[in-house]
């Protein structure tokens, strides 16, 4: 279904949930946000979401994850935490919790969204998909115009999970 002209499906390895977007960071601003939010995030309690059905978006196909509740609050506290760094950053787009699978690309305006919302209803099978968010990482982004990858630079446990 997301093998077809102006979308790139996102294979599994590279799925993610964004927190936030720190742009043009030092190794001095990358290890004091490392120290910060490892000291933070040790009293965040780890949660669950629960990933479902997918839907069109602005410029993908996403899976939202619920509930947001607990995702929103450490987005919002990371957040603040950069701010107060007063690293440059930028918030993410949407801040709920969400995967995209597939990207909208070059020749995406060809594709026709009744017939992509009919398709997507029209999956047979469970899609549910339950995960634990128990750490948080930081990493070094690129989007290759289909997908975006990463190389990790540390994964920091939530309170309990070390």
């Amino acid at each position: 279904m997301f093998s077809r002209p102006g979308l790139s499906r996102v294979p599994s390895e590279w799925l993610h949930c964004t927190l936030l977007h720190a742009v043009g960071l030092s190794a001095d601003d990358v290890d004091a946000l490392v120290r910060d939010a490892r000291a933070h995030v040790q009293q965040v309690e780890p949660f669950t979401l629960i990933f479902d059905r997918p839907a069109i978006a602005p410029v993908a196909i996403e899976i939202s994850g619920w509930p947001g509740t607990p995702f929103t609050r450490l987005v919002d506290s990371i957040t603040q935490l950069t701010q107060e760094q007063r690293t440059a950053f930028q918030p993410a787009a949407s801040r709920y919790p969400h995967m995209s699978i597939a990207y909208a690309g070059e020749g995406s305006e060809t594709i026709n969204p009744v017939d992509l919302r009919a398709a997507l209803a029209g999956i047979e099978e469970p899609l549910s998909h339950t995960v634990r968010a128990d750490h948080i990482h930081l990493v070094e982004q690129w989007h290759d115009g289909a997908t975006i990858k990463w190389e990790p630079i540390a994964s920091i446990p939530l309170k309990g999970s070390a």
